[in-house]
């Protein structure tokens, strides 16, 4: 109900963010949605700082954010599993860039493996990416936004933060831990006082990117998998409207459902949509 309030009213919104003059780091920005958000928001005046480990698909990154008409643009290879190389990483953007208004947390991993496949540390390398990243880049950026009661967090989840899917236990545990981490921030922050602040928790289903493997959905109709650059206009929109959840397309509402239905229900969706023999197809060969 919450969410269908806050779409209707983000409908008229009463104000847009203007993205003029803000420092912008986005932490996966080498391909994939990272780099889509990083065009897109290239012409609007931003500040970009860009983080990933892969230096070449950063720095080309870097160079098409250009020719769409950045004029600032930092490149930085960060390991986001790291908690030291985050923090080292984000004292050089503190004293070389300034201080970050915008956080875009997008960088993980998705290995789509069955739990009892998953070893332990396979379970702990898509924590640390996925969710534990999120943890020290707010850690290192929030109390620079606190102190001036201003910037905005944005989260990559996903809809399957709000289901366990199948193949997917732990990037499921790790999505799931993101979003209870974000409504809690969120909630702190207002309570705090410090309403400058906005939060925006995105839950797509899947886009075509490397992290999908060639995922195809067998109803397209009801859960498409989106293009990067229609999904990178879309975070880019409700982060101008400063909308606290973007869950696209809008079926994946039904997967928040699972509190008021019978669990065989949701498994009976997930047997509608084939989501296990599109798991199988894109992650089960050896």
């Amino acid at each position: 109900i919450f969410l269908l309030i806050e779409n209707v009213f983000c409908i008229f919104p009463l104000r847009k963010k203007c993205f003029a003059a803000e420092i912008v780091l986005i932490t996966g920005s080498a391909n994939g949605i990272g780099r889509q958000v990083a065009l897109k928001l290239a012409p609007l005046g931003v500040t970009l700082v860009l983080w990933d480990i892969d230096d070449e698909g950063n720095t080309e990154t870097s160079r098409l954010a250009q020719q769409n008409g950045a004029s600032r643009v930092f490149v930085y290879h960060c390991d986001c599993s790291s908690r030291e190389d985050v923090y080292k990483q984000a004292d050089k953007v503190r004293k070389e860039v300034g201080d970050v208004t915008i956080l875009i947390n997008n960088a993980g991993i998705l290995l789509g493996k069955k739990f009892c496949e998953l070893t332990d540390e396979d379970f702990e390398k898509t924590i640390r990416i996925n969710f534990f990243s999120q943890v020290w880049t707010c850690k290192a950026f929030l109390p620079a936004m606190v102190a001036c009661n201003r910037g905005h967090l944005v989260s990559t989840a996903r809809g399957d933060g709000l289901l366990g899917v199948y193949r997917a236990s732990d990037y499921c545990a790790s999505k799931s831990a993101i979003i209870g981490m974000m409504e809690a921030i969120n909630s702190e922050l207002y309570h705090g006082g410090k309403c400058g602040i906005k939060t925006t928790i995105i839950c797509p289903y899947f886009i075509s990117t490397r992290l999908s493997k060639g995922f195809k959905s067998k109803k397209p109709c009801l859960f498409p998998v989106y293009d990067p650059e229609y999904a990178a206009s879309r975070i880019v929109d409700a982060i101008k409207k400063e909308k606290f959840y973007l869950i696209m397309p809008p079926a994946v509402y039904l997967l928040g459902l699972k509190i008021f239905v019978p669990r065989k229900a949701v498994l009976l969706l997930e047997s509608y949509i084939k989501l296990p023999e599109s798991m199988e197809e894109a992650f089960g060969q050896k």
